[in-house]
């Protein structure tokens, strides 16, 4: 497998834009201190010449130099690159663990229900329905404010990591099911195959099948699927940011910055330049990645 994804030139490329991202957002403390500048500071309110008298950059491009590459944001005056990197930091965050929680999910329900059969087949697959019936968007701009409130009764000023884990809560919520069905469906094939039932006859246990023949065989598709999931939480997590359910001022995010973006763009276009360019190439690239691990994985299925 290993030997098959390296060849694969468009795979090895997207491994290393993908751990360029994440590079990027563990780095961004250190990288924040050697560049002189945080996210936070309003430069430009604070020192004259940098905003107008409309709160736009005064230079071009959305005031790009050599003391702020990427510019400064409209109105607030903070630096971009910045805030891009610790919007990385914060997506990739919420997205991993997003991700870790709903893979976990799914294997435990997914290969239970591939291997017991019966009712509890039944149950947790008449429950995945019930999941997949609900419209996701709408789901988690409803429940947000509720989860958030579960944990301060404030919600003006509820802390970053309250509204953190609200989204990490929302997201994995309804965002197993898809790899639980695959995970049933292939273990219900491999339930009858000729060395499970060595190892059941021989009177091993429930779970030691599951741990040591059925676990090992379905590897592929948790990999495949879980380097699908995590950019769509990515997506999904800047969402909520964006219509204002997700992470709020001033904490840097990718969808909050969409939501300046969204606001000044025919002013300034160039803010929204970055962080737009920023998450389209890392879906991209980690959407290509994920295609490279299956094909290296089942060269049967090649693209």
């Amino acid at each position: 497998m290993w030997r098959r994804f390296r060849r694969d030139r468009t795979g090895v490329i997207s491994a290393y834009v993908v751990l360029f991202f994440f590079a990027a957002g563990l780095l961004a403390p250190v990288v924040s201190r050697l560049y002189g500048k945080d996210p936070y500071t309003r430069y430009g309110q604070e020192r004259e010449g940098l905003l107008n008298d409309f709160g736009y950059p005064v230079l071009p491009n959305g005031g790009i130099s050599g003391e702020f590459w990427f510019g400064i944001e409209p109105i607030l005056g903070r630096d971009v690159f910045t805030q891009l990197l610790y919007g990385i930091r914060t997506s990739l965050l919420v997205a991993v663990a997003v991700t870790l929680l709903a893979t976990l999910t799914a294997i435990v329900l997914g290969v239970a229900a591939g291997y017991l059969g019966g009712r509890t087949d039944f149950l947790v697959g008449r429950f995945i329905d019930l999941l997949m019936a609900f419209p996701n968007q709408l789901f988690f701009v409803a429940f947000m404010p509720i989860v958030v409130a579960l944990f301060v009764a404030d919600t003006d000023e509820t802390p970053t990591w309250v509204r953190a884990v609200a989204m990490i809560l929302v997201l994995w919520f309804l965002g197993w099911m898809s790899l639980a069905r695959i995970l049933r469906g292939t273990v219900l094939s491999l339930r009858t195959r000729e060395y499970v039932e060595a190892a059941r006859v021989s009177g091993a246990s429930p779970w030691r099948i599951i741990r040591k023949e059925l676990l090992p065989n379905v590897v592929t598709p948790i990999l495949v699927q879980s380097t699908l999931m995590l950019p769509n939480f990515v997506t999904a997590a800047a969402g909520l940011s964006f219509l204002g359910v997700g992470f709020i001022e001033p904490t840097p995010d990718w969808g909050r910055m969409f939501a300046t973006g969204a606001k000044v763009f025919e002013n300034d276009f160039t803010y929204m330049f970055f962080p737009g360019g920023a998450m389209v190439i890392f879906i991209v690239a980690f959407n290509l990645l994920g295609d490279s691990v299956r094909d290296a994985f089942d060269p049967k299925t090649g693209r």
